[in-house]
């Protein structure tokens, strides 16, 4: 098999167009379905759905109170957007982090998933939201586990890494595969 991956020179918001583009042309040649995306404030998630309608795309966004105390970063109009392009909403604990950052918080002092998060950030933190995002979609029963699926991430905003990925549940971290990157920043 020989495949491309696509290097931006930078990571960034910048450069979703083009990762959406490349995620389009591969899910087709890999005969893959479910793509998952990350999403903040939901931009990147309406731009997903709208492209790629002709799969199953799950947008995945930040729990409530993840930024501020009560308060939901993804807005109402984009998840209006999203769901009338026929995408799907996560809206969940992240899986590096929940109950595991609340010790880090109380007493300055890091846990295992948050080692693990970094460590997979050498990589470039699309790609670690990416593997993160679709253990949380399985932990979630809206991905499988024994299928491949697109996982799309970024960096702070916008979309910039694209895996594929055989993902796992979050107890069984160890189960999960990455099979190929698609795309990601060369310098980050």
């Amino acid at each position: 098999m020989e495949y491309q991956t696509l290097y931006f020179e930078q990571p960034g918001p910048e450069n979703t167009g083009a990762t959406i583009r490349v995620v389009k042309e591969w899910a087709d040649r890999l005969n893959l379905s479910d793509i998952v995306v990350a999403t903040t404030s939901g931009a990147t998630g309406v731009l997903a759905a709208e492209q790629l309608q002709r799969h199953r795309v799950l947008v995945v966004s930040h729990a409530a109170g993840f930024s501020r105390e009560n308060e939901q970063e993804m807005l109402p109009e984009h998840r209006a957007k999203i769901e009338g392009f026929g995408g799907r909403i996560l809206t969940t604990q992240h899986a590096f982090g929940g109950i595991n950052r609340a010790v880090r918080f109380k007493f300055n002092t890091y846990e295992l998933d948050e080692i693990i998060a970094n460590a997979l950030r050498v990589l470039g933190q699309g790609a670690k939201v990416a593997v993160e995002i679709a253990m949380m979609a399985a932990d979630a029963g809206l991905l499988r586990t024994d299928r491949d699926v697109l996982a799309i991430g970024g960096t702070n905003s916008g979309a910039d890494t694209a895996l594929v990925v055989k993902p796992a549940n979050t107890f069984r971290f160890f189960d999960l595969r990455i099979r190929g990157v698609l795309c990601k920043p060369w310098t980050f």
